[in-house]
């Protein structure tokens, strides 16, 4: 799977990009949009430099797929990327992409 690298080096620390979450209707589940569906890891998400693109993925492919009733709430945030590894840049995302932030040993940060 093709995932856009975030180079900082070039741009500076307070550059951002983005990424889309969902919920998936059967389960609930956090899924994040990428290349050709929807995935449970941020790691493998598709990655927007910049924002237009993402609101274009947003308009034509995940709406599409909430029209399919396969998502709910589909949004654009704010990811960064830091020693290599992708992450929300807020604490709601941050923590929809993990899990319960109370019990660690739930959820996604269980087996990371």
């Amino acid at each position: 799977m093709c995932r856009v690298h975030l180079d900082f080096s070039r741009r500076g620390a307070d550059h951002m990009s983005y990424a889309i979450s969902a919920n998936r209707l059967t389960d609930g589940v956090v899924v994040f949009l990428g290349q050709n569906a929807w995935v449970e890891s941020l790691s493998i998400a598709e990655t927007f430099v910049q924002r237009h693109a993402a609101e274009t993925a947003l308009g034509e492919r995940a709406q599409a797929d909430a029209r399919r009733n396969l998502i709910v709430e589909p949004l654009i945030f704010d990811i960064r990327e830091r020693d290599g590894v992708i992450e929300a840049s807020h604490i709601r995302e941050a923590i929809r992409a993990k899990g319960p932030s109370i019990r660690t040993d739930l959820g996604k940060q269980a087996v990371l």
